[in-house]
């Protein structure tokens, strides 16, 4: 068995591909269900999941970490520190890494930070964030994984992973005005429910990609988590390849999932039906539309986090908010997803146009999201949110309550002062 062999094979899928590839050893064809050891091409883990996976590293007695260019560190959920006892936790990492050779980085987002520096087709990305799941927007295999895992895979580089069988979502036909990724995503969701691809691999295919762009296709594969999913993937195509170019990077391998494959499921959306969606308190899967909600009134409203901070976000965002104010009574969050979008809608001028319109402008982090800083929501609030999770309490108070919604809902609400349908905005 050659790799020409796995890659040609059409019966099958992306995850049995790249997981037999990946293996250490012996090389034999790997079906969903089986277990495999496979060699890691990049781990990566942030300021609420490593400072765990130093301790367990040296409690199994590390010394040395198996490859220091392939691991990542970046502090981003709570930066800057909100308290002298995250500082420590910061110091911690920037010594560990200081000593290892580990590269660390301040004040992005770690799933941003992996698509525009690292990610590549064909790489095994493992992070310690549950949405390490985004980079299959660009035909890599990338799983999230706990801090004990952190640990050892920093020790060996290698993880044991049982291969996944897949659930394949077909879209198809041109997206509607005012329907973004974000809808596409809620809306499959809705469908299978908050725990209907756990432990699968989400292949996302169907002619609509083509009208997506990486930011997009990230978005759903970052979604792809809140259904479960182990991982999820956008095959290499027209789009990716132009991408990867701009940046100077090229495919590790190209791996695209055989059309003769065992899939566990198929799902087929037709996307000209689709419209603007939220998932409602308090779950994922909780999924209206906004007609059903339009009116309800909100105290915060959030765009950014590592689901919706990119570039193209907040250029929609800006586009909805130029000439227009925020509510009054409203606050208006924009978190840019790293530093390279800060700066490059810096240069565009899409900051001062959020500015002008009364937004508050954070650094990049996960703050908000997670709702440790720079947007805590109080007792009884409610806030509509571009990121990916409203469980009670996420954001805040624990009888805080969160929609979820495009960013282009997010700022056509902020504008109203109550969930609003965007569509009389573009």
């Amino acid at each position: 068995m050659n790799l020409k062999e796995v890659l040609d094979n059409e019966e099958l899928t992306f995850a049995e591909k790249i997981l037999t590839i990946k293996q250490v050893e012996p090389k034999e064809l790997k079906r969903a269900g089986e277990i495999t050891i496979a060699s890691v091409d990049l781990a990566a883990g942030q300021d609420g999941t490593t400072p765990l996976a130093i301790k367990v590293f040296e409690e199994m007695g590390g010394e040395k970490v198996w490859d220091p260019s392939k691991i990542l560190f970046v502090i981003d959920h709570t930066y800057p520190s909100s308290s002298a006892e995250i500082s420590n936790l910061h110091k911690l990492m920037r010594s560990f890494a200081s000593k290892q050779g580990i590269r660390v980085v301040e004040g992005s987002i770690i799933h941003q930070v992996i698509l525009e520096e690292y990610a590549v087709p064909g790489m095994l990305i493992v992070g310690a964030d549950s949405h390490t799941t985004t980079h299959g927007a660009v035909g890599a295999f990338a799983t999230g994984i706990g801090s004990t895992e952190l640990a050892a895979v920093m020790l060996e580089g290698k993880i044991w992973l049982k291969v996944p069988s897949t659930i394949r979502v077909h879209l198809e036909g041109s997206l509607p005005k005012g329907v973004y990724a974000k809808d596409i995503a809620l809306h499959v969701i809705g469908e299978i429910g908050a725990d209907g691809a756990n432990y699968k691999s989400i292949e996302w295919t169907g002619g609509t990609l083509s009208e997506l762009s990486v930011a997009s296709r990230a978005t759903l594969c970052n979604m792809s988590m809140e259904a479960g999913a182990k991982n999820a993937v956008v095959e290499y195509d027209a789009v990716t390849e132009e991408y990867l170019r701009e940046l100077g990077r090229s495919p590790m391998v190209i791996v695209k999932s055989g059309r003769k494959a065992e899939v566990e499921d198929e799902l087929y959306i037709e996307c000209p039906k689709l419209e603007p969606v939220v998932a409602a308190p308090s779950r994922v899967d909780n999924v209206k539309p906004v007609r059903e909600v339009e009116g309800t009134p909100i105290d915060q409203a959030f765009i950014g986090s590592c689901t919706n901070g990119r570039l193209e976000d907040l250029i929609e965002v800006a586009k909805i908010l130029k000439g227009r104010k925020v509510k009054e009574g409203v606050r208006l969050i924009i978190t840019p997803a790293s530093r390279k979008v800060y700066m490059d809608a810096l240069k565009l001028g899409v900051l001062e146009t959020l500015l002008e319109a009364g937004a508050i402008i954070t650094n990049s982090t996960c703050g908000a999201c997670v709702g440790t800083h720079l947007g805590v929501l109080g007792e009884g609030e409610v806030a509509i949110s571009s990121s990916n999770r409203n469980f009670v309490g996420r954001m805040g108070h624990p009888s805080s309550k969160v929609y979820l919604a495009s960013p282009a809902t997010v700022a056509a609400s902020a504008i109203k002062g109550v969930i609003t349908d965007p569509r009389e905005f573009l």
